[in-house]
């Protein structure tokens, strides 16, 4: 059986934003929803119910318990369809999340939760979960209600096969296109010129440019017989793929990243890209491994 679509919860906006993007998804994918609130306070021995001289529905356990009602009723109003399920796990949200995700057909997050710290741009909670989640994850931040065709980065990485496949699927259960998307710097290129480690070589222009358009055009041929119903723009700019990505996020509905991409250093289990766009793209980001679990 296909896994839920998990919703991360904790009473912010932010994670309400997040309630309502994972009703589609989950509506999309004709799946069901479960929605965690990830309780930390018995682990911390805190009293949980309510104090001898406050009210009776007082209390850290009533409030989490309060707070997960509220968002999972907040979804049955939105898909009363759905098979839903609240959960209230005992446990540091880093560690329960990153649990649920093993079972998960896609985990959504909202980008700020309420344990922020001022000058952070995305949430540690989303950061972590796109690093060592076991399935996509889907980010929501950007404009309130997004729209145009799934963006998704091309670099040649391990991960393209597995972003691409996330975007075309999405793209065919949204009903809008793909616009694949590859940048190069324009002035060099790594190429292997024999045994050993890879060497740096100046390319005239021309040829470089030529390379880098068989790259994105092989890494997307034989997704458009597999998804016949969506339309694909391949484009290749000259920049840096951070920027170029954010910029084009501005008109996107969804922007995909590979977990890892080319120029990953061995160890960093999220990219130097993907971490950028989380911070700065300006709509939602699905950050997928390259196993490809959960399209």
């Amino acid at each position: 059986m296909r896994g839920p679509v998990v919703v991360a919860v904790d009473g912010s906006q932010s994670s309400l934003a997040a309630v309502a993007v994972a009703v589609e998804e989950a509506r999309s994918r004709r799946c069901a929803l479960r929605v965690v609130h990830a309780f930390i306070w018995p682990l911390m021995h805190v009293p949980l119910g309510p104090s001898e001289l406050g009210p009776s529905d007082g209390g850290l356990r009533h409030q989490a318990e309060r707070l997960l009602d509220e968002a999972a009723e907040r979804a049955r109003e939105l898909a009363p369809e759905l098979e839903i399920t609240p959960a209230l796990v005992t446990g540091e949200p880093l560690t329960v999340l990153e649990a649920e995700s093993r079972e998960a057909t896609l985990m959504v997050v909202g980008s700020r939760g309420l344990g922020r710290f001022v000058g952070l741009l995305v949430g540690s909670t989303a950061v972590h979960l796109a690093a060592h989640g076991r399935c996509p994850v889907l980010v929501v931040r950007g404009r309130g209600e997004p729209t145009g065709d799934v963006l998704v980065g091309v670099d040649g990485g391990p991960t393209d096969e597995a972003a691409l496949a996330f975007a075309f699927a999405a793209a065919s259960r949204y009903g809008v296109g793909v616009t694949a998307l590859h940048a190069w710097d324009g002035w060099s290129t790594p190429v292997e010129l024999g045994p050993g480690d890879p060497h740096t070589a100046l390319y005239e222009k021309n040829h470089l440019q030529h390379q880098e358009e068989r790259l994105l055009a092989e890494a997307v041929s034989g997704l458009g017989a597999t998804y016949p119903d969506v339309p694909v723009e391949r484009r290749l700019v000259r920049d840096h793929p951070r920027q170029a990505l954010i910029e084009a996020s501005g008109t996107a509905r969804l922007l995909v990243v590979g977990a890892r991409g080319r120029g990953g250093f061995t160890g960093l289990l999220l990219g130097s890209v993907s971490q950028a766009v989380l911070q700065h793209a300006r709509c939602p980001v699905a950050v997928v491994r390259a196993d490809g679990q959960g399209r």
